[in-house]
């Protein structure tokens, strides 16, 4: 960008800041929201409280085809698809 266009198009730079700064949220959120390990996690507990009889089976079935679920969902996004 020459500097004529950097100082016409500077008036606009709040906008574009606040647009990278939408966008870098947004990133962050789909790691977030598509990071396995939380879903593991929560299958190593969910297999704990059944083993300790917290949780009854039908329960644990429940619960566990739902994180299933969830972690096709993750491997799906993972792979473009």
């Amino acid at each position: 960008m020459g500097l004529f266009s950097t100082l016409a198009t500077l008036p606009l730079a709040p906008v574009r800041m606040v647009a990278w700064a939408a966008e870098r949220v947004a990133e962050q959120a789909e790691d977030e929201y598509y990071d396995p390990a939380p879903i593991w996690q929560e299958l190593a507990a969910l297999a704990e409280e059944r083993d300790r009889g917290e949780i009854d089976e039908e329960s644990f079935d429940r619960r566990e085809d739902e994180l299933l679920d969830r972690l096709a969902e993750i491997e799906a996004f993972r792979r473009g698809t």
